[in-house]
């Protein structure tokens, strides 16, 4: 036992990344893992530690969720996140904001303040107005890099995730969103302390060109987070595809049913039950084991374990 924690920041990062896109990513990654880590080393719940970190992940533009949501077919943004407790299986999801500065945290609001589970668009709006959650108008999050991705998208009549590099107006317009080097949009964080207690949040602004009113796998508990007893995962890819192989919730049902290891179970989800190219996902056990499976190109993570094992990636390792 002992406490253990793993992020993400988006699957699917092509071989091809040049290092001004990569390098700030990287150094956010460290910086919020430490973050996490501090937190956990102070005794703060899981709970506090997921939404903290995922906070700091929705803060820098570097990812697309927050500040860095990726637009919509209209220009728009529509953020969506959720966070779940694995003891109580308590949990709250939002989509559509508009103008909330941290979706995490209202979906958290959600859970501890309604009797609700889920709230969108308008309804999450007006909510986040009656708790006081910190709002700001909408061009904030719209960044020059994602009004790049819209066009780029636009002009190749496709919806597409946010690493996605530049395309030639050439290439195929009917070419997929699960093209394997394209893979991302989401970031996500799950943990577990000393104590056992587990936590899984995850947040994201969804698909570039995305149509207005679409809604991922990211707010949807079960497929792009979840957490029990016995693990926490929070996952990242296409969530047309997670949502289809119900991917977080698996990896648990597979631990609970089948009695896998983890790490067993985590790989038999991401290699059986969604096509390659499609996802990724970071997950911790109730004993502190840590595993960061995905079958796209790459997926930006981090981990670190109170034993002292501390990983920071974006392609396969020499191990995997």
């Amino acid at each position: 036992m002992g406490w253990a924690i793993a992020l993400h920041g988006g699957a699917g990062v092509p071989l091809s990344l040049p290092p001004e896109r990569r390098q700030p990513r990287e150094a956010a990654l460290r910086h919020c893992l430490q973050i996490g880590v501090a937190a956990l080393q102070a005794n703060k719940h899981p709970l506090d530690v997921v939404e903290l970190v995922v906070r700091e992940l929705e803060n820098n533009p570097n990812f697309n969720a927050g500040k860095g949501s990726v637009l919509t077919a209209a220009g728009t943004i529509e953020m969506e996140a959720s966070i779940m407790d694995g003891k109580t299986k308590s949990c709250g999801a939002v989509s559509g904001l508009t103008t909330v500065v941290n979706a995490i945290s209202l979906a958290r609001i959600v859970m501890e303040k309604t009797p609700h589970i889920y709230l969108g668009f308008d309804g999450a709006e007006a909510f986040a107005r009656e708790q006081g959650v910190e709002t700001i108008e909408s061009s904030h999050f719209v960044t020059p890099e994602n009004i790049e991705r819209l066009q780029q998208a636009k002009e190749a009549n496709r919806v597409q995730i946010d690493y996605t590099q530049p395309i030639g107006k050439e290439e195929k317009a009917e070419r997929s969103i699960a093209d394997g080097d394209s893979q991302t949009g989401t970031v996500g964080c799950v943990a577990v302390d000393g104590n056992g207690n587990l936590a899984s949040a995850t947040s994201t602004g969804g698909l570039v060109n995305k149509m207005v009113g679409r809604i991922g796998d990211t707010p949807i508990i079960g497929a792009g987070t979840y957490a029990n007893d016995l693990c926490a995962v929070s996952a990242t890819g296409v969530g047309e595809a997670i949502i289809r192989g119900t991917v977080a919730r698996d990896v648990a049902a597979l631990m609970e049913y089948k009695g896998l290891s983890l790490k067993e179970a985590a790989a038999y989800v991401v290699e059986k039950c969604v096509p390659r190219g499609n996802v990724g996902l970071v997950a911790v056990s109730a004993t502190g084991e840590v595993t960061m499976p995905f079958n796209t190109t790459g997926m930006f993570r981090a981990s670190a374990t109170e034993g002292g094992s501390s990983e920071i990636g974006i392609w396969p390792s020499l191990q995997d």
